[in-house]
């Protein structure tokens, strides 16, 4: 005896369906079109707390306010904001380069001011591909000064790095690459305004 599958019409209990009901969409227009303002005022939390990152770092070893610099110790006491970092470096390829640079006049400056740049700029909302690259390029140094991959350091002490690639100086810069890709700058900044100054739109690597 074969049987056969043969469609039965229901006429019992139907469910309405939410499209011939008039159900509301899982996602509402209103929801979709406040997507993007929070997503702009995500990014410009994120970035004026990064460029508060810099300012402070900055700030702290001009003036010596006692966190990473003690008092006295700051750059217009007489101090060298980059010769303790360096002289201290332990490990990597870089090591004996970075302890012939520390102390050089030259490292200092170059150093306070992309500090004060990037931190300036994120804070701002201006010239974020600038900061992205300068950021990018210090973090990328303070990375191999202190040299993540390294188990050991020069003196054979465990050198105590938590990962060997992903350290916080490589989130930092990708942060300041995503706010920059981003254009983080036109809410709670002056990015619009920046970008409409004519020397800004013949240049738009400036922006």
């Amino acid at each position: 005896m074969a049987v056969h599958d043969q469609p039965h019409p229901h006429r019992g209990l139907r469910f309405p369906s939410p499209r011939r009901a008039g159900a509301a969409p899982a996602v509402t227009d209103e929801t979709t079109a406040a997507a993007p303002a929070t997503r702009a005022y995500a990014f410009a939390g994120l970035r004026i707390l990064t460029g508060f990152v810099f300012l402070w770092a900055f700030l702290d070893k001009v003036f010596g306010l006692g966190y990473a610099t003690p008092s006295g110790k700051g750059w217009i006491d007489g101090g060298s904001p980059a010769q303790g970092f360096l002289s201290g470096v332990a490990a990597g390829p870089m090591r004996s380069t970075f302890h012939d640079w520390a102390g050089a006049a030259w490292v200092d400056w170059l150093f306070m001011l992309g500090l004060l740049g990037v931190g300036v700029a994120l804070i701002s909302g201006i010239a974020l591909r600038l900061a992205a690259l300068a950021g990018t390029a210090m973090m990328a140094m303070m990375w191999i000064a202190e040299w993540p991959p390294a188990k050991h350091l020069a003196d054979g002490s465990a050198s105590m790095s938590t990962n060997p690639f992903a350290d916080y100086h490589v989130i930092y810069a990708i942060v300041l690459i995503a706010l920059a890709a981003a254009g983080a700058g036109a809410t709670w900044g002056l990015g619009r305004i920046w970008a409409r100054l004519p020397f800004v739109s013949r240049n738009r690597w400036l922006l």
